[in-house]
C-alpha cells in the first residue's frame, strides 16, 4: 500500500515527508521534486515568506543512484527562516517561550482556537505552526514522487485557476487539458486566459490595498487514466470519494466537485449523463489511456471521469474552492484566551492570495491518490512487474 506522512512546523528546522510502498526501479531525482516545489512558491499574491524560502529537497533514504529501492523514501525540505526562530521553536528544554511571540489571540478562520481547546495549549503558536499551509511543501514533495510514477504510464496531472475573487473565467471546451496547462504555467495567476489573468491581478492588488484577502476556484485534471481504478463494492474504495477527501484536506479548501458537480442538481438527466460510444482505434480521442486500439469512450465528460466510484477512461476532472486566507492585515475581531477581553486578532505574516499555489498542491494530492489506486489495481514491488501487469490489463481491455 502506498502511503505518506509529513512532519514539521512552519518555523521549525525542516519539513519531512516519509513515503512507504513505492515500487523499486522508479527513476527519481531531487530536481524532479524541486521543480514542483518551486511552482508551489510562485503565483501572484504571495507574501514575504516566499521571498525568504527557496525550497529544495534532500533525499535522505529510499533512493540509490537515481532509482527507488522499494524501501521507505524520506524527503526533507529545510526552512531557511528557522535561523530567526531557533530559540522560539527549538525542541530543547532551555528554549525561549516568551519573547513577545506567544499567541493568545486566536485568528478567525484559523485552527488556533479549536486546536488550543482540543490539545490544551495556552500558547496558540503550538497550533498555528503545524496547521500552517507551509506544510503543503511536504505534500508537494510526496506528490512529485507520485507524478514520476504516473508519468511512466502516460498519466499526467495538471491544474489551472478558473476564478479569483469575483473574476471568473470559463475554459474553452475545445482546448485540450495539456494546452490549458501550458498556458497556465506561463501566467502569474496560473489562469490560461490572459485578459482574465490581468483582471485577477488587479483584484488581488485591490484586496492588498484594503488589507484584505481573496480566494478562488482551481480545476485539477488527470489525463491518460485507464478505466477501473477505485471500486464500487465498498464506500471507502470509491475513487471519487478518496479524491474528494485528499483535495478537501488541503488547507483553506471549503468545497470540492467532480465533473459538472453541483450543476447536475439543476439539470435533467438527459443533459448530465455521458453517452457511451465505441471505436476501433482511439487515436485522436482526448485523454485516451491507450491510443490506436479499440475502446469505449464518451464525447462529453460531465461525470468528471468517474462513474460508480471507478475511473471510466475519460480525464478525471475536479474543482476545488479555496476560501480567502483568514490572516488579514486589517484584522477581524477576536477574544484573548487569557484575559477574555476583545482584541483585534493577531497578525502572522501571510499571503493576499494563494489560489495559484493551491493548484500545485491539488495536483500533488490527486497524483498521490491516483498512484495509490494505480498500485492497488496493478500492484507489485517493482516497476518491471508493474509494467507487465499494466500491459496485460490493457490487452484484456482491447479484447473486451
Amino acid at each position: 500500500m502506498l502511503r505518506y506522512l509529513t512532519s514539521g512546523e512552519s518555523h521549525g528546522p525542516e519539513l519531512t515527508t516519509l513515503i512507504d510502498g513505492a515500487p523499486s526501479g522508479l527513476e527519481l531525482s531531487s530536481g524532479r521534486i524541486d521543480f514542483d516545489l518551486k511552482r508551489r512558491q510562485g503565483g501572484y499574491g504571495r507574501g514575504q515568506r516566499m521571498k525568504i524560502e527557496s525550497d529544495s529537497v534532500r533525499i535522505i533514504s529510499g533512493v540509490r543512484h537515481g532509482r527507488t529501492l522499494g524501501s521507505p523514501i524520506c524527503l526533507v525540505v529545510s526552512n531557511r527562516d528557522w535561523e530567526n526562530w531557533t530559540s522560539i521553536m527549538g525542541a530543547g528544554v532551555g528554549a525561549v517561550t516568551d519573547d513577545g511571540r506567544v499567541v493568545t489571540r486566536p485568528r478567525p478562520g484559523h485552527a488556533d482556537l479549536p486546536g488550543g481547546l482540543k490539545y490544551g495549549h495556552r500558547d496558540l503558536r503550538n497550533i498555528l505552526e503545524r496547521s500552517s499551509a507551509r506544510e503543503t511543501a511536504a505534500r508537494v514533495a510526496a506528490g512529485a514522487v507520485a507524478k514520476a510514477l504516473l508519468e511512466r504510464f502516460g498519466i499526467r496531472v495538471m491544474s489551472w485557476v478558473v476564478s479569483i475573487g469575483d473574476v471568473k473565467w470559463r475554459p474553452d471546451k475545445g482546448l485540450r487539458p495539456a494546452d490549458l496547462f501550458k498556458a497556465a504555467e506561463a501566467s502569474a495567476t496560473r489562469c490560461p486566459d490572459k485578459k482574465a489573468s490581468e483582471d485577477m491581478m488587479a483584484a488581488i492588488d485591490r484586496a492588498k490595498a484594503d488589507g484584505d484577502s481573496l480566494g478562488g476556484v482551481v480545476e485539477v485534471v488527470a489525463t491518460g487514466v485507464p478505466p477501473g481504478l477505485g471500486s464500487h463494492v465498498q464506500w471507502d474504495r470509491k475513487l471519487d470519494a478518496r479524491l474528494a477527501l485528499c483535495l478537501m484536506s488541503i488547507q483553506a479548501i471549503k468545497g470540492v466537485e467532480a465533473g459538472l458537480g453541483f450543476k447536475t442538481a439543476s439539470l435533467p438527466g438527459s443533459k448530465v449523463h455521458d453517452e457511451i460510444f465505441y471505436m476501433k482505434a482511439a487515436n485522436g480521442v482526448k485523454g485516451a489511456y491507450w491510443p490506436n486500439v479499440p475502446r469505449f469512450f464518451r464525447r462529453t465528460n460531465n461525470a468528471g471521469g468517474i462513474e460508480g466510484g471507478m475511473s471510466n477512461g475519460e480525464p478525471i476532472a475536479f474543482r476545488i474552492a479555496m476560501k480567502p486566507i483568514p490572516t488579514l492585515y486589517k484584522p477581524l475581531r477576536s477574544v484573548d484566551i487569557e484575559t477574555k477581553k476583545p482584541f483585534k486578532a493577531s497578525v502572522e505574516r501571510s499571503d493576499v492570495c494563494a489560489v495559484p499555489a493551491a493548484g500545485v498542491v491539488a495536483e500533488a494530492v490527486m497524483a498521490f491518490e491516483l498512484a495509490t489506486a494505480f498500485l492497488e489495481k496493478f500492484g507489485s514491488d517493482s516497476i518491471v512487474e508493474l509494467e507487465r501487469n499494466y500491459t496485460g490489463y490493457l490487452k484484456q481491455l482491447s479484447g473486451y
